[in-house]
């Protein structure tokens, strides 16, 4: 019910999106070579409890012609009275081939670190097909759909399963005024012996042209934990500092 909710929310902002446009211009072509961002959050409390957290991410893409590569790497931390309590490392790595000014083949690689989670690691490689939805040059709705390969292993008892997957992604990216984007993704990765799906959303607010405060949330649902795990769902939030290195 959480994630049919996530992706109406999704569609009713593609939706929504064109009736506050008028007679939008064509897309500019997309950039060509290095571009990308980098983001840092740091939280520390004192008092009655002591509590720590750092968020780091890192994303670099590169386009020349028919080919877009991407880069990105993400770093979670927490602890709370000198206890870590969340400990998570992100990297996932992907290249595009373009097909038709819309559609472009996939080739995607993810690795997930969860030391507190229910697997410890997840790891993924998948090809497939996306398609430009709809595009502007302030919004863009792409899916994509493809399927792969999937390695767990428990993070308790460390037994370890690989089974077929399919893989679809939702991208959402909406500057629905000059200064403040809208982010939504939905990553879901369903096999035979689990489904793994983790939706992010976030507000970027644009201080200049390389500074932005990005206030964003995530929830990670696996469908099917071992039996010494607690949860299936993880929610984090964050507030980042956002610099752009273009």
């Amino acid at each position: 019910m959480k994630f049919r909710i996530i992706g109406i929310t999704m569609l009713c902002g593609a939706l929504c999106a064109p009736a506050f446009a008028q007679d939008p211009a064509p897309p500019p072509p997309p950039p060509q070579g290095w571009e990308g961002k980098g983001e840092f959050g740091y939280v520390s409390t004192t008092g009655n409890s002591e509590t720590e957290a750092i968020n780091t991410k890192l994303e670099f893409v590169y386009t020349r012609d028919k080919w877009r590569h991407r880069l990105f790497a993400a770093a979670l931390r927490s602890s709370e009275d000198g206890v870590e309590d969340s400990e998570r490392y992100q990297f996932e790595a992907q290249s595009d081939y373009k097909l038709t000014d819309v559609s472009y083949l996939f080739g995607a690689l993810r690795w997930d670190a969860d030391k507190f989670g229910p697997y410890d690691p997840q790891s993924t490689l998948t090809a497939g097909y996306g398609r430009e939805m709809f595009k502007t040059p302030t919004h863009l709705l792409k899916t994509e759909i493809g399927v792969g390969y999937r390695q767990l292993e428990e993070r308790v008892s460390g037994i370890t399963s690989s089974d077929p997957i399919v893989r679809l992604l939702l991208d959402d990216s909406w500057q629905f005024i000059e200064s403040t984007q809208w982010l939504n993704r939905l990553l879901v990765e369903s096999g035979g012996d689990n489904t793994f799906s983790q939706f992010n959303t976030g507000l970027v607010v644009a201080m200049n042209a390389k500074f932005a405060v990005n206030i964003g949330y995530e929830i990670r649902n696996n469908s099917k934990i071992p039996p010494d795990s607690d949860e299936k769902t993880d929610t984090t939030t964050t507030v980042n500092l956002v610099y752009n290195f273009r």
